[in-house]
């Protein structure tokens, strides 16, 4: 499929953000204003903690926690550098989804939650956000998770916009498990046991 640039989505390349790639993730954090304000704490911080926030410490939390080596996210990337962000981390990190009453958990299986999907406006529309939903899953697994679970949202929605639509999220693998009666939606993805290591 081609790109704003005319690579293929196969040309691109999707890593787990590690020590070793803060420089990555920093660069494109100060490329995306919209992706800088917030740095993916929304879901990670308490609603309090949040508000209480600059946007200068909240660029600093989440380096620090990829800087220790907690799972935080993947990166897209073009031949000139990131390009496109998939949070990804165990549900019990994100500390304002787990107070979250609208998505409370539906059972008590560990899983890990996509909550962003954030890409460059050159690639939108283009396939990419599959790619990197994709690649989350692949390095979810790769780190023994067993489920992934994600929280789409319509995308004429005003709000929640930057997670995912239940396109994009059927397209990958997911299944709707919304408990009857909830109105955010729910969906899963279970890995299968030869896709997990360690």
């Amino acid at each position: 499929m081609p790109t704003a640039r005319g690579l293929l989505v196969d040309e691109l390349q999707f890593h787990p953000v590690t020590p070793e790639r803060l420089a990555d993730l920093e660069r494109f954090s100060a490329e995306h204003g919209k992706f800088r304000y917030c740095s993916c704490m929304r879901w990670r911080m308490t609603s309090s903690q949040f508000r209480n926030s600059t946007k200068e410490k909240r660029i600093e939390a989440l380096d620090a926690m990829a800087s220790s080596g907690e799972a935080v996210g993947v990166l897209a990337y073009d031949e000139d550098g990131p390009i496109g962000w998939c949070s990804i981390a165990p549900r019990s990190s994100y500390a304002a989804l787990e107070r979250y009453r609208a998505l409370p958990p539906i059972d008590d299986k560990p899983v890990w939650s996509v909550v962003c999907l954030f890409v460059n406006s050159q690639y939108r529309r283009r396939g990419l956000t599959l790619n990197l939903l994709e690649a989350a899953i692949e390095y979810a697994a790769s780190e023994g998770a067993v489920i992934v679970e994600g929280y789409p949202v319509d995308p004429t929605a005003p709000t929640y916009t930057y997670m995912g639509s239940p396109n994009t999220f059927l397209r990958a693998g997911f299944t709707d498990v919304t408990p009857p009666g909830q109105k955010r939606s729910v969906m899963r993805h279970y890995i299968a046991a030869t896709e997990r290591t360690g």
